[in-house]
């Protein structure tokens, strides 16, 4: 097992995975490859809470939610936005990158950003499963690596 998980986490840690679920196929995807992500890592499937909001606008709320219950040692958000033919796929993008970091910001909770944003559908699906553009995946690494780093820094 991977050092740091529970030296520093205790055997109790968990995670939270806050997935946007308007593109639900994408948003299953990107959590079964963050599910593998965490599992890599040391942090069994029962260690990782699974909270849906409905589209990437609300994943900030949610990771702040999940942050600020003292629950989790770090929180993935997922989801997806994939571009239209209005400023909307702008400000979505926008609101959601800055609110996730905002949020690790502010409380100190490492939240990894597992949000594609993408122009088409074959741009999603080729990093949302499989292979090392796998956001779901990556973002899943983040968040441990994230949590260990902060562990670490806090115990020294």
């Amino acid at each position: 097992m991977p050092a740091g998980v529970h030296g520093h986490f205790g055997e109790g840690s968990r995670f939270a995975i806050v997935r946007a679920t308007f593109y639900e196929d994408l948003a299953e995807r990107l959590t079964a490859g963050a599910l593998a992500g965490f599992a890599e890592q040391g942090v069994p499937g029962a260690g990782v809470d699974v909270h849906e909001v409905p589209g990437a606008f609300e994943l900030p709320l949610a990771a702040k939610a999940c942050a600020e219950s003292g629950r989790y040692a770090g929180v993935a958000c997922l989801g997806a936005v994939i571009r239209g033919e209005t400023d909307h796929y702008d400000y979505v993008c926008d609101a959601a990158t800055y609110g996730i970091a905002r949020v690790q910001l502010d409380t100190g909770v490492p939240c990894a950003f597992g949000l594609l944003t993408v122009d088409d559908m074959d741009q999603a699906l080729a990093r949302a499963g499989g292979g090392k553009r796998d956001s779901g995946y990556n973002a899943a690494l983040a968040t441990v690596h994230m949590a260990r780093l902060v562990a670490n820094l806090r115990s020294v």
